[in-house]
């Protein structure tokens, strides 16, 4: 299965993320909707949107079944938000502390 974001659009006080998501079996189109008030100067980065709702897509495809498919429209929630952010802060974190490490290994 491969993800492709296509791009988004501005509407209704919201930022739409589009996506094709193309198997062997069928090309299908999601879109991802996160409100605009979440990109704040506390909140989502603009360039976090494509990811965060990235990460959405491909955790609602891997839930899929037979029985059960992905939705074709989604919504990004304030818990997933602060979730995504405690994610990437901790992540940043990380990033810094080895390269202060390897900073202070060189010399």
């Amino acid at each position: 299965m491969y993800i492709q974001y296509v791009g988004f659009n501005v509407a209704g006080g919201s930022r739409i993320y589009n996506f094709d998501v193309i198997d062997k079996r069928e090309s299908r189109e999601f879109t991802v909707k996160i409100q605009s008030q979440a990109f704040r100067p506390a909140g989502l980065k603009l360039q976090d949107g494509p990811d965060i709702c990235f990460a959405r897509l491909k955790q609602e495809l891997t839930g899929e079944t037979h029985e059960t498919r992905a939705e074709a429209h989604l919504a990004i929630e304030e818990r997933e938000i602060r979730e995504y952010l405690e994610r990437e802060t901790n992540g940043e974190t990380s990033r810094a502390r080895r390269l202060q490490n390897k900073t202070a290994s060189d010399r």
